[in-house]
Formats: structure tokens, C-alpha cells, sequence
């Protein structure tokens, strides 16, 4: 596949996760959206769900991770891509080593959490036995302003 086809593809799917972001934005959660694929089918779709579900570990990249290995029927989710619209956090990056993601799109950085290019370089670790090709930026604008226009608001609402 040439760089051209796999940038389409990518902004495809990170639209998709968009499209799960804006499900969580109307619940009141952290909208963020995420989608495994395998060999560009969907495996799974998720988004933040850590308020409704009263576990903090339920961010949209975890609760991907756990319905593709239910779908595919193992936890290591070999040759899959994980399409997310913010940056993962270091516990996220955590999962998606375990899970032997192969590789990880990403939206819009994430200056106070990330863990892929921004506080952390997990990925880079070389210490780890397992490597995640990462590409960030992908549909950037749109990613970074739904997460804005949630925290705008809510520090408006608290200051009502």
C-alpha cells in the first residue's frame, strides 16, 4: 500500500473515532473515540465510558482493546491498527503493548498525559518486548477542538 492510500485510510478511520468522541461528548464524558482495525475491517468501535461505567480504566482505547480480543477471541490483537482520536495516556500505552498492537493513529497530542510523543515515549522504549509503529496528527484540528470545546465548557459551567 502506498503512503497516499494509507494517509486516506487513516483519516477514514480517525473520522470513525471522531464519529465515537462526539457519542461520549453527549454523555457527559471525555470525548474520546477509538477503532481497531484488521486488514481495514473494523473490529471495534469505542469511546470514554469511564463516568457511566464508574471504572476509571474504561478510556475509549481500552475499551476497544477489550471488544476486539472478545471478537477475535485472544488478548493479543497481532497486526492490528488502533485508530484514537487524543494521544494515549500511559495507561493505555500499557494495554496497547500488551495487547501487541502493531501500530497506532492518533489525532491531536496530548500535552498534559500523553504517553506516545508528548510526556512519555513509551513506544520508544527499547526495553520492551514488544515495538508500536505510531503516525500522530492525523485529522488534528477536528481531534484537538471536540476535547477543547468539552473542557471550555465544562470550566464554564463550573464557573456559573
Amino acid at each position: 500500500m502506498q503512503d497516499d492510500e494509507i494517509m486516506i485510510g487513516d483519516r477514514h478511520f480517525i473520522t470513525i473515532a471522531l464519529e465515537e468522541a462526539e457519542m461520549a461528548y453527549e454523555r457527559g464524558e471525555v470525548p474520546v473515540g477509538a477503532v481497531i482495525t484488521l486488514g481495514g475491517d473494523i473490529l471495534a468501535k469505542a469511546h470514554n465510558s469511564s463516568i457511566l461505567m464508574e471504572d476509571p480504566t474504561a478510556h475509549a482505547e481500552i475499551m476497544a482493546i477489550r471488544r476486539a480480543g472478545a471478537r477475535v477471541g485472544n488478548y493479543r490483537l497481532l497486526g492490528t491498527t488502533l485508530y484514537v482520536t487524543i494521544e494515549p495516556c500511559i495507561m493505555c500505552a500499557g494495554a496497547i503493548i500488551q495487547a501487541r498492537i502493531s501500530r497506532v493513529v492518533f489525532g491531536a497530542p496530548d500535552p498534559k498525559n500523553g504517553a506516545v510523543t508528548s510526556l512519555y515515549n513509551v513506544f520508544d522504549d527499547k526495553r520492551l518486548n514488544h515495538s508500536v509503529e505510531v503516525t500522530g496528527g492525523v485529522l488534528k484540528k477536528k481531534c484537538g477542538e471536540i476535547i477543547s470545546r468539552f473542557f471550555q465548557e465544562k470550566r464554564v459551567m463550573s464557573t456559573s
